[in-house]
């Protein structure tokens, strides 16, 4: 269990409290519609008891900030209104001075199990409590100039909805939290849980291609087409099946014809091919955790090395062995 502490100080942007919250309890939803345990607990805390978000609707019942995490804790810190950023008021001064003395030496530890998450201007209050030096990050590009200034000693990446830095994660504008949940839901839970959140949310997958910790398990699902997911979830969750298109056709409930249609005109890739980079995302990871060549030739789903080999040189630079052993 991962406790998810968001930090929620007055004058807080609603929709980056509550838009990665909701990612994280539909994962939990769809978790336990699997038969699986929750994942994630959601806490709030804050400066004070009440803080009256952005929009005026206050929030009551926050949690004191704590001293300590005695539990995984992914710790986000959220976007204020453009005033208070600017200067801090009491309660965001006290916020910053608990993160810097309380919250920073846990997070410098080595092979610490906590998280560090912003969302838009978030990251700000993360470089006043000098959370982030050394580290690549991001936030809204109305605020890029000032998280320069703030955080002199990090490297500020423009024009990037996320960016991941080890246990620093950081975001743009609001809707950009999403994002950033959903691509942290996949790391923990896998891919098929992380789309089932964003089709029941009614959101886009978004990727950014620079950033290589984001899965091509959640490339060409950027669509909203139930039957094409569906197929898709099926590939996801049992790569190693002996998928055809009729198979393929069979899960997705509609005809072979159409889903060619489908897989076209939404995912802008064969059903065949979208199968094989899935088969080859799952081998990588196999390679990653330590797994043979031939091991992760047959998790994945393929009939022998010389198959994933073939697939891998169609899509990846080098080989599955020098992937291995560089991992």
């Amino acid at each position: 269990m991962i406790d998810v502490l968001i930090v929620v100080p007055p004058r807080s942007l609603l929709l980056d409290v509550a838009g990665p919250a909701e990612a994280f309890r539909l994962a939990n939803q769809q978790l336990e519609r699997q038969g699986e345990a929750a994942r994630f607990r959601l806490r709030f805390a804050g400066p004070r008891a009440e803080a009256t978000t952005s929009v005026g609707l206050p929030l009551a019942q926050l949690e004191p900030l704590p001293k300590t995490l005695p539990r995984p804790t992914w710790l986000l810190l959220v976007g204020q209104s453009s005033d208070t950023l600017r200067t801090p008021d009491a309660a965001s001064r006290a916020t910053i001075d608990w993160l810097q003395r309380d919250m920073r030496p846990l997070l410098a530890q080595r092979d610490t199990p906590h998280r560090l998450l912003t969302v838009c201007a978030g990251t700000l209050m993360a470089a006043r409590a000098g959370l982030l030096d050394g580290r690549r990050c991001t936030t809204h590009h109305d605020y890029l100039a000032m998280l320069r200034t703030l955080a002199p000693a990090a490297e500020v990446v423009d024009n990037r909805v996320f960016v991941v830095d080890g246990t620093v994660a950081s975001s743009a504008g609001v809707t950009a939290g999403i994002d950033l949940a959903l691509h942290l839901i996949a790391d923990a839970c896998g891919d098929a849980v992380a789309a089932a959140v964003a089709k029941t949310m009614v959101v886009y997958l978004r990727r950014t291609p620079q950033d290589p910790e984001l899965s091509p398990l959640l490339a060409h699902r950027h669509h909203l087409h139930p039957a094409l997911h569906r197929a898709q979830d099926a590939v996801c969750e049992r790569p190693e099946a002996e998928w055809t298109l009729e198979s393929l056709a069979d899960a997705a409930h509609v005809t072979s014809r159409h889903l060619l249609r489908l897989f076209a005109e939404h995912a802008t890739v064969s059903p065949m091919v979208y199968v094989e980079k899935i088969r080859l995302e799952r081998a990588r990871q196999a390679l990653q955790r330590g797994a043979s060549v031939t091991r992760a030739a047959e998790a994945a789903g393929f009939t022998s090395d010389l198959q994933l080999r073939r697939a891998w040189g169609r899509h990846f630079s080098g080989t599955p062995r020098a992937a291995r052993l560089s991992s």
